[in-house]
């Protein structure tokens, strides 16, 4: 995952937290084309904005992300706890991966 900050120090916390999790990997980023930049080397599930991150350049993220990956997970995390962190991302993976749950209809039983 891809993981957009502006302070050194509480993405350090983050990335400690999300690594806990041998699922997880996160890639981070503390400038928007740092961001940009990243996003458009790797495959990225999910994008998680910290605290930080002015309006202008969260409208920008966004609308860029989206743009080249339709189907991107994009999370606002301002805080609150590892057990907070760990909900939002694990709600957000649920949520993706139930939108693209192949769906199986069988006509006369078959």
């Amino acid at each position: 995952m891809l993981v957009i900050g502006r302070h050194p120090q509480i993405m350090e916390t983050v990335f400690r937290l999300i690594n806990q999790n041998e699922n997880w990997n996160a890639v981070g980023a503390l400038t928007d084309e740092d961001a940009v930049e990243k996003f458009q080397q790797h495959t990225f599930q999910l994008v998680l904005l910290g605290v930080g991150i002015e309006e202008a350049s969260e409208r920008k993220l966004r609308s860029l992300f989206t743009f080249q990956d339709p189907g991107i997970s994009i999370i606002q995390h301002y805080g609150g706890g590892s057990g907070l962190l760990s909900n939002e991302i694990m709600e957000a993976l649920d949520k993706k991966a139930k939108q693209y749950k192949p769906i199986f209809h069988f006509k006369d039983g078959l």
